[in-house]
């Protein structure tokens, strides 16, 4: 009896724990929403209103014409999606070398990609940042591209997983003709799907919502991200008014709640090991 008792507080005790985290989490977001809905008047309120009166829907209208919203938004698009494509070319390709090939060299380059992994990018901005004048890209979208094109987490955590691909299975397709390509794209690539599906979120999430890179490699309105457009609300609209500036940022917060919802079951199944039948 006594046993049954101490599993039911247990199970409670893990309940509210799981409750109280989630709340953690969940407050920021929710906050951020019922202040997007509301009057200035009611941003300024002691206690805290949190279910508008009546939704300030314009909110949103008035922060997505405070500026060129349609470039930063049209900017942050292309700067997302050309990363994530030049990422998984180099990528996949690195990993299945790393992880299905010995040669000279490999612990050394292995060991410089955990390097890159490990470095962060407030270290190598000024000489990225030198180069790219040289080359005369500072005006130009590319510069919050190319120092990107390689993911060191996502050549170590592919890695990973390729490395339970069973060698067999290469084999055999090896037998049947299968080049190198057709096995990395035909038989590496759809195992890994939870892997990918992991990267993917994660560099979208990085890349989205990036602010320090692109303030240092941009100086014209027409390159710039949704982030620093967003940042400029404080300037264009006042710094207290949250509702608008809230309305932007959960402009900015849509796409990457969207890409989770579809990523979040292969992001489970890419950090529990299963087996390859």
């Amino acid at each position: 009896m006594r046993t049954m008792e101490l599993k039911s507080l247990i199970g409670t005790l893990s309940t509210a724990a799981k409750a109280l985290i989630l709340l953690v989490f969940v407050f920021p977001f929710l906050w951020m929403l019922s202040t997007s809905l509301q009057t200035f008047k009611e941003t300024l309120a002691f206690p805290p209103v949190w279910i508008p009166a009546s939704p300030q829907w314009d909110n949103f209208v008035q922060a997505m014409t405070a500026g060129p919203f349609l470039t930063y938004t049209r900017n942050s698009i292309v700067i997302t999606i050309a990363i994530l494509v030049l990422q998984f070319v180099v990528m996949i390709p690195a990993a299945y070398a790393f992880a299905k090939y010995t040669f000279r060299g490999s612990s050394i380059l292995f060991g410089m990609v955990l390097l890159a992994f490990m470095m962060p990018t407030q270290v190598t901005f000024i000489p990225v940042y030198l180069m790219l004048a040289d080359w005369g890209l500072i005006k130009t979208i590319w510069p919050q591209i190319i120092p990107f094109m390689s993911n060191a987490f996502g050549i170590f955590l592919l890695r990973q997983y390729f490395k339970q691909i069973p060698q067999e299975i290469i084999e055999s397709a090896r037998l049947d003709n299968a080049n190198e390509f057709k096995v990395i794209w035909n038989i590496m690539t759809p195992m890994s799907r939870p892997a990918l599906a992991t990267i993917a979120l994660f560099s979208f999430v990085a890349h989205w919502n990036d602010y320090f890179w692109p303030l240092v490699m941009t100086d014209t309105t027409l390159v710039r991200p949704l982030t620093l457009g967003i940042a400029t609300l404080r300037e264009t609209e006042g710094i207290s008014n949250w509702h608008i500036i809230m309305a932007g940022n959960v402009v900015l917060v849509i796409p990457i709640l969207i890409v989770y919802i579809l990523c979040s079951k292969q992001i489970v199944k890419a950090f529990v090991y299963s087996g390859i039948k």
